[in-house]
């Protein structure tokens, strides 16, 4: 039963968000734990004893088990709870939703975090996330920028050939694109006005119910 996982989470993390989402389409309501991240308490002695890497998100399972890093987690998920697969439910369907997820993460979520990490203030001294202090470094923001504009150039042009990213059926792609775009309004990208594939994919997906998890 999902309402024995402990999921520990926080509102503002992107990371967070896309396992919310998931959980949401499959209608997993396991017990959901914040972490102040303002606070630093993912840097505790109690939430390390959790996730020794001290990010969020993090599974809890009944047994104690702690799964981190969101594809690990969506695996677990998918893989205990079928009903409703985002990761596809076919060996094809399966290769081609990781393609399109692992090129949303890649692409456009990992450069997203990158030009953040690199660029907001708070976080001087914290340019990656994790249990290691690293210094920010300007430079990386305008790469992070221009990757973010090819991103979405290219994700236009694949959603002009399907209705979702992976194809016919929404997955687990869709969920990283989406929080992609959305954690992206941080750096002050958003999709441009010629991009009408991308657009119109952006306004259905956003009225899913999930997507305010």
């Amino acid at each position: 039963m999902s309402d024995t996982l402990k999921f520990y989470h926080a509102v503002n993390s992107p990371n967070s968000r896309r396992v919310r989402i998931f959980l949401a389409e499959k209608g997993l309501k396991p017990t959901l734990i914040p972490v102040d991240l303002g606070t630093g308490e993912q840097h505790s002695e109690a939430y390390r004893a959790i996730n020794p890497r001290r990010v969020v998100p993090a599974l809890v399972l009944e047994d104690g088990t702690t799964i981190g890093e969101v594809p690990a987690i969506m695996r677990y998920l998918d893989e205990a709870f079928p009903e409703m697969p985002l990761l596809g439910a076919t060996p094809k369907d399966k290769g081609l939703v990781v393609m399109w997820e692992r090129f949303a993460e890649l692409e456009g979520f990992a450069p997203a975090m990158e030009g953040v990490r690199n660029k907001v203030e708070r976080l001087k001294g914290r340019a990656v996330a994790g249990p290691h202090d690293y210094e920010q470094i300007p430079g990386l923001v305008d790469r992070s920028m221009l990757r973010l504009t090819n991103f979405l150039t290219d994700l236009n042009e694949r959603l002009e050939q399907v209705p979702f990213l992976a194809g016919e059926r929404f997955s687990a792609a869709d969920i990283t694109a989406l929080v992609t775009i959305d954690f992206a309004k941080a750096l002050e990208i958003s999709i441009p006005q010629g991009h009408r594939a991308l657009a119109r994919w952006k306004d259905a997906i956003s009225k899913r119910p999930s997507m305010s998890a």
